[in-house]
């Protein structure tokens, strides 16, 4: 039986204690009451008392029901801790242990198998698959150990200690589930671990488990310690970077024809100690602090003011979505282009987002409108975020770059393919295609021989550092 199927019968059990210790408690005091006046006939008082701790009892009884009802143990589906008990768990853990280690297993193919077998097969996949780590973990003489489900398909375990004493364990873990099966359905496990070593704050910790989970399912690199800031120190780096405008541009010449026509802007900040935060590190940070607007608002007040009047070069410069679909961002867009002749067609915004935004027509009228200001729209990444291929479809653009994975490649058979069919459907459609990461001079003749509009990479211009200016 799982750690939290226990916990569950033990609240209950205490639970039904409790309702029944006022009952007692009534008894008792007839019984005394009758001894102490020693078969005496009852006074008045001992009615009123009777009455008043009956009612008591009653509402003591109510109480406890209603409280009995809001407190949730395990969850329905998978009989493991449900993610608000899960939290308050570990959080207690975590404060008593010296080490304590976090590990995330998830089922990176439920979606299918409910879209397969049905939700209700989905469901028993969740259960099953929860005993079926317990049972692993309980053969490495591992027990009650806390385990609990949250965000559909995904498990958070707790074991004490430090990650290091785990690893072969998890390890043995995913080789065993490489064949998983549950009633003949495939299981396809992910797994990553994390320890107090990271942060001793829980939120920081299951965001990292996610963190390290993702980045384990899109590259093929191991992981291994983290040699990143405390979550809580880098959090508060990046807001007093961003508040003191402590920037710093880093730009690369883009090629068309063999001649630079652009530059990328890439945004790193800058730390009291001159330390750099790479993008990768403060993007999550200021989405969740809610300071992505602010940011693009300042880099693209930045550049405008302090860059673009120095020379009359085209600048790309990647922004969130989030921000262009903000009212503010382009009632402030529009007044730059409107007061700043020299911006005119001097401007490209990247764009590139996972999630399709479903409100596409507004969305498309917010870029028309944008590009008739006379700032161009690209989309980035094409090829490898599926909401790409729809805005390529649905939206009218000036560029496309293609995902660096195609650079990468772009000597094998399959993905010069790919990149022709890309380069047909853009070009037929009156846009510039675009590639990145050009590292030698094979890929930038490939690129050449496929017509390829807009080139860049360190094969035609390494990276230059622009200080900011004062």
């Amino acid at each position: 039986m799982l750690l939290p199927e226990l916990k569950e019968r033990e609240y209950r059990f205490k639970l039904a204690l409790r309702m029944g210790l006022p009952i007692f408690a009534l008894i008792l005091a007839l019984i005394s009451h009758t001894l102490i006046t020693t078969y005496q006939s009852l006074d008045i008082a001992f009615y009123v008392e009777s009455v008043l701790l009956l009612l008591f009892s009653i509402y003591f009884l109510f109480y406890l029901i209603y409280k009995g009802f809001n407190v949730k143990i395990t969850d329905s589906v998978s009989k493991t801790f449900s993610r608000e008990y899960l939290y308050e768990y570990l959080k207690k853990e975590i404060q008593k242990e010296k080490k304590y280690t976090l590990v995330l297993i998830s089922i990176d193919n439920l979606s299918d198998i409910n879209e397969r077998y049905g939700i209700k097969n989905g469901d028993k996949v969740i259960y099953e698959t929860a005993q079926w780590i317990a049972e692993f973990f309980t053969t490495k003489n591992i027990t009650n150990f806390p385990i609990g489900h949250m965000r559909s398909a995904n498990f958070i375990i707790g074991l004490p200690d430090a990650k290091t004493k785990y690893t072969a364990i998890l390890e043995l873990l995913c080789l065993k589930a490489s064949e998983l099966k549950l009633n003949d359905i495939e299981i396809k496990l992910s797994t990553s671990m994390t320890d107090t070593g990271f942060s001793s704050e829980l939120d920081h910790l299951i965001e990292k488990l996610f963190e390290l989970q993702n980045i384990k399912r899109t590259t093929k690199r191991t992981l291994t310690d983290e040699s990143e800031l405390n979550p809580s120190e880098l959090e508060f780096l990046v807001t007093k970077a961003v508040n003191e405008q402590n920037i710093l541009f880093m730009m690369q010449d883009i090629y068309e024809e063999g001649k630079p026509v652009a530059k990328e802007c890439f945004v790193k900040l800058k730390t009291a100690d001159d330390k750099i935060i790479h993008q990768k590190n403060y993007m999550k940070i200021l989405n969740k602090l809610g300071l992505m607007l602010h940011f693009d608002l300042m880099i693209l007040e930045k550049l405008t003011s302090e860059y673009m009047p120095l020379d009359n070069v085209t600048y790309a410069l990647s922004i969130s979505p989030t921000s262009i679909r903000n009212r503010a961002f382009q009632t402030k867009l529009k007044e730059m282009m409107l007061h700043h002749s020299y911006l005119k067609e001097r401007l490209i915004l990247l764009l590139s987002e996972s999630e399709y935004y479903a409100y596409i027509d507004k969305y498309k009228e917010t870029l028309n409108s944008i590009r008739q200001s006379g700032v161009y729209i690209a989309i980035d990444r094409l090829g490898s975020l599926h909401a790409s291929y729809l805005y390529l479809r649905d939206l009218e653009v000036d560029f496309v770059r293609y995902d660096s994975l195609y650079t990468k490649e772009i000597k094998k058979r399959k993905f010069k393919t790919i990149i022709e069919g890309f380069n047909l459907i853009v070009h037929n459609n009156t846009i510039k295609s675009w590639i990145k990461m050009i590292e030698d001079e094979e890929s930038y003749n490939l690129a050449k021989e496929m017509q390829i509009d807009y080139m860049q990479g360190k094969y035609l211009a390494s990276l230059e550092t622009y200080e900011p200016k004062d």
